[in-house]
């Protein structure tokens, strides 16, 4: 079975742990089907689109590409050449990963169809109105990965929030203003049909000067005090009435995106113990060390499972059944996994 895995090489700004990020799921997923007796080859996409000459000739196209030229509006152009091609890939499509980049765009659709979300506003030409709920966060409309959060972007005061708000917009095209709810954060992954054991971000070990959010740095700056007091837990541990509605909630969100493949939604749930949808995340980071492998690994999948779960995911979905008949060597050994390797990270 032929195996294209994409990936995006970046640009000359990318410090070395932006690469890193990228090289290590690269590695691990070549490595995966290399080991299942698969001819697997990672391809960069960069602008030329010689990359999809070497798509249309697999069977399989394995997207781990977010990005173009280390440019993450791109990343839904990318999937939507794939789309095209018609053939198959894993993951979520153009549409999908396109409305759930425009944070503003999926709140709306979330909530038109019911679903709890918090209170926001687009803040265009920089203006908030005067009587949006404090505290509140601000971020970049499109953009993931925490990128542009820091522990300034939870605002108490209309003064901090213009500045911020400022500010943000200095560095990204759209920013958002949503109120912030306070609680526990809990993540819900999904894989093909399957949803997985709920996790959850432990910050009770956060500094008392810093808010319990997932910033840039708790998400990426290992060692930080961010990092280091946003732990997190999986499964996790949640009444289980409290847990189907937090499932009911998670799983009517990812089918209002249309969500197929490999997703997340994030979610904070409330003194209350009400649940609010915050993101829903299409083709979320598969690093062994992140949140969807560590979701796996609670119901014993090896990383080689979930990999083997995803590409499964996306043959199904383009009826590929001879494809799916290949996918695993034949024997008692068929479960090929190279072995379960730790996460660490959130």
């Amino acid at each position: 079975m032929r195996v294209v895995v994409l990936y995006d090489p970046g640009c000359a700004d990318w410090t070395p742990s932006d690469v890193l990020s990228v090289l290590e799921p690269l590695k691990a997923v070549v490595q995966v089907f290399t080991e299942l007796g698969h001819n697997a080859t990672k391809v960069a996409v960069r602008p030329n689109l010689r990359w999809l000459a070497a798509c249309r000739g697999a069977d399989l196209v394995f997207n781990l590409c977010e990005g173009m030229g280390g440019r993450s509006a791109y990343e839904p152009l990318v999937t939507g050449t794939l789309e095209l091609s018609g053939v198959p890939f894993t993951g979520c499509d153009a549409w999908t990963v396109t409305t759930c980049h425009r944070k503003h765009v999926a709140n709306a659709m979330l909530a038109a169809q019911g679903l709890p979300v918090p209170r926001w506003v687009l803040a265009e030409r920089n203006q908030v109105p005067d009587d949006f709920p404090l505290p509140a966060i601000v971020k970049p409309a499109a953009e993931d990965a925490s990128s542009g959060i820091d522990e300034d972007s939870v605002c108490t005061t209309g003064r901090a929030l213009r500045r911020k708000v400022a500010t943000v917009a200095e560095l990204f095209d759209e920013v958002l203003v949503q109120e912030y709810v306070p609680g526990r954060e809990i993540n819900v992954g999904f894989v093909g049909g399957k949803t997985l054991p709920l996790a959850e971000i432990d910050y009770s070990d956060m500094p008392d000067d810093l808010w319990p959010i997932l910033s840039y740095r708790a998400k990426w700056n290992t060692g930080s005090a961010e990092d280091l007091g946003s732990r997190p837990v999986c499964p996790a541990e949640v009444e289980p009435a409290l847990g189907r509605s937090i499932v009911r909630t998670a799983e009517k969100a990812w089918r209002v995106m249309r969500g197929r493949g490999y997703g997340r939604v994030d979610m904070r749930v409330d003194e209350t113990g009400q649940p609010w949808v915050l993101e829903v995340n299409p083709n979320p980071d598969i690093s062994d060390d992140a949140g969807l492998s560590r979701m796996a690994q609670a119901i014993g999948w090896s990383y080689s499972d979930l990999v083997v779960k995803i590409a499964e995911a996306a043959l199904e979905r383009f009826a590929s059944a001879d494809a799916i008949a290949q996918l695993l060597p034949a024997g008692p050994e068929s479960n090929g996994s190279p072995g379960r390797r730790r996460s660490q990270r959130t």
